[in-house]
């Protein structure tokens, strides 16, 4: 029997039926879970059918974009994008149980493409892929940010977080978009 690769998937689900927020998602999406039951089936062409007819709704689904696939590479790069916003936990990309999940998103390194000082004399650093940072305590550069540096930015007491630029002093910021 041909096996398919294995790949790992997340699947979101827009759901219309007007279900509260607060609501837990079920912890597999009844398509998903309809196409894995196929498997019980011992019937060869009993199972085939049935992958076929789920294959056929999952397909569907996904072009009307009720149902969306990513892979392991697609949501570290979501999570790196979304990093310091506060978002409510929607169990999108997995729950955080995962310990790599956590060593891996516990800072993110960066390059400056844009900084200006505020009338109130905090940083506004933009950074790669347009995320924009806002110093929030009253420290003071040694070397004022400027484009073309790299910063490292890493989760603080209380859901704050500490940037270093170019290894000088940490200083307090906070992800505005």
């Amino acid at each position: 029997m041909h096996r398919a690769p294995t790949i790992l998937v997340a699947v979101a689900l827009v759901i219309g039926t007007g279900a509260g927020a607060a609501e837990a998602p079920p912890a597999t999406p009844i398509i998903m879970q309809q196409l894995l039951d196929c498997r019980a089936k011992t019937d060869n062409g009993t199972r085939l059918a049935c992958y076929d007819a789920q294959v056929g709704g999952l397909s569907a689904a996904i072009e009307r974009k009720d149902v969306v696939v990513a892979d392991r590479a697609q949501i570290k790069a979501a999570k790196r994008s979304l990093f310091g916003l506060a978002l409510p936990d929607f169990n999108l990309f997995g729950s955080g149980d995962d310990k790599r999940d956590r060593e891996e998103f516990a800072e993110l390194q960066s390059t400056i493409v844009q900084a200006r000082k505020r009338g109130d004399r905090n940083w506004v650093l933009v950074l790669e892929g347009d995320a924009k940072w806002v110093q929030t305590d009253s420290r003071e550069f040694i070397r004022d940010p400027r484009p073309g540096m790299k910063i490292r930015i890493k989760r603080a007491a209380m859901g704050s977080y500490l940037a270093n630029i170019e290894g000088q002093t940490a200083v307090r910021v906070h992800r505005e978009n």
